[in-house]
């Protein structure tokens, strides 16, 4: 599936990925390829992005490494939308 993660400087990342987990505000919740539709706010917490991705030497800085093929990134809130295997999330 396609990741977009947008924050009001830039666009962080853009990419394939295997998966993407987020801190919604009713809980945390992972989507995977072929999800439902969705629309959810996004507390603070991190959001888990698993796959090999690149990130642009630029924005590298936002990000840390897990474990395994997956990049972490912290954020303060946002909205996270996922239709037809694509994943925007606006992060804050």
């Amino acid at each position: 599936m396609y990741l977009e993660i947008v924050s009001p400087e830039a666009t962080l990342f853009s990419g394939e990925v295997t998966s993407v987990a987020v801190p919604g505000v009713n809980g945390d919740f992972e989507m995977l390829n072929n999800h439902a539709p969705i629309v959810s706010l996004l507390k603070e917490g991190v959001v888990k992005i698993s796959g090999n991705i690149e990130l642009a030497e630029v924005v590298q800085d936002k990000f840390t490494k897990g474990e395994k093929d997956t990049t972490l990134l912290k954020i303060n809130s946002g909205t996270i939308e996922m239709k037809d295997n694509k994943v925007i999330v606006l992060a804050d």
